[in-house]
């Protein structure tokens, strides 16, 4: 059975970091075609972070965190990070990562966790 399990969110002060991490089980990662980050802060609708190809190890962002994030991945360890500096009231929320088979589907979720920024 596939599993995606998130770590590392918390609570910081706006200008803050964070690093999340994502740990993936059950299935062979060399098989993963790409691998995201996503949030939903409360009352709306989830909303997608950044997207790393496996094979490639390219990278991209939603605009609102361009040039603040950073996703990396480790296929030893099977995880892939997102490191979130300059953090603001804005980026609250639960973030999940996703794991995809496809270039079209996002087939695995974890079960997120809790970023809170305070101003």
């Amino acid at each position: 059975q596939v599993q995606l399990v998130e770590s590392g969110g918390g609570s910081v002060q706006g200008g803050g970091s964070l690093r999340l991490s994502c740990t993936a089980s059950g299935y062979t990662y060399g098989y993963t075609y790409r691998l995201g980050w996503f949030r939903q802060a409360p009352g709306k609708e989830r909303e997608w972070v950044t997207t790393i190809y496996v094979a490639t190890g390219l990278t991209y962002y939603a605009a609102s965190v361009e040039g603040r994030f950073t996703a990396s991945q480790d296929r030893a360890k099977n995880t892939v990070d997102l490191q979130m500096n300059s953090l603001k009231p804005e980026d609250t929320a639960i973030y999940y990562c996703a794991a995809g088979r496809t270039r079209t589907t996002w087939d695995y979720w974890g079960q997120g966790t809790q970023v809170t920024v305070s101003s």
